[in-house]
């Protein structure tokens, strides 16, 4: 069997360039859709279930989706923040540590590859030529699994949460609303464990996991919301009324 050459091995593994900021946006929007369908359609939901006059359930609504998208945003520009400064003092540690004692640095190095398996002389000539190329990227490679140009941003993280969300909580504000009487109550369920079943799927596919339970999780965990939220609306509607 024949080595592939460059050129092959470019079609066989796609270039990690840029992946940890494109599985950020993913998580980010996931996680931000996930939540924009269950807590809009939950408060929607349990509005209804207290009315049947459409504009409360229209301007609970709305304030779910506004006051949520701005939630969300920031909760994941506060946390992914806080990992690019966790990288970023990193990087300048590595840098540091570089100009202060290169030769142990490269001891290290070499020491790391042969952890990983290679013979001493194979891992000192990886360590040279690496090196040779850019020794802050090697060391950060080796050493903390971080690319330097590949640091996640947290502005991203908070716009794909914050446009994921709104998007997921249009669905059932849209369907609830469209839809008059009971029926959209009910079409609003559908809706949305359908909509939670999609995004079970795009969250185990993310992390690589089997899409089966992840799917079930988050039905279920919607349908619980649903129900709970539209049982207490009905109560306070019926104990007021």
């Amino acid at each position: 069997m024949s080595t592939p050459g460059p050129s092959e091995i470019e079609r066989i593994e796609p270039h990690a360039g840029g992946i940890a900021q494109r599985l950020n946006w993913l998580r980010a929007g996931v996680l931000g859709a996930n939540d924009g369908i269950v807590s809009t359609a939950a408060v929607a939901v349990g509005v209804a279930g207290a009315t049947a006059d459409r504009a409360p359930v229209f301007l609970a609504g709305i304030a779910a989706l506004v006051g949520g998208a701005i939630s969300m945003a920031l909760g994941e520009y506060v946390s992914v923040s806080s990992q690019r400064d966790s990288e970023t003092a990193l990087i300048a540690k590595e840098s540091e540590e570089l100009s202060e004692d290169p030769d142990g640095e490269f001891e290290e190095l070499v020491g790391l590859y042969e952890a990983q398996g290679l013979r001493p002389e194979t891992a000192r000539q990886v360590a040279t030529e690496l090196t040779e190329r850019d020794a802050l990227r090697a060391h950060l490679t080796a050493e903390l699994n971080i690319d330097q140009d590949d640091v996640v941003s947290p502005w991203h993280a908070a716009l794909a949460s914050a446009v994921a969300f709104t998007i997921g909580a249009l669905l059932p504000l849209a369907t609830i609303l469209l839809i008059p009487g009971p029926a959209g109550i009910v079409w609003t369920f559908v809706a949305v464990l359908l909509a939670l079943a999609v995004t079970g799927h795009v969250a185990a596919w993310i992390g690589g996991a089997p899409s089966g339970r992840a799917v079930l999780r988050t039905v279920i965990g919607g349908a619980l919301a649903l129900g709970a939220t539209f049982l207490v609306g009905s109560f306070f509607g019926t104990t007021v009324g």
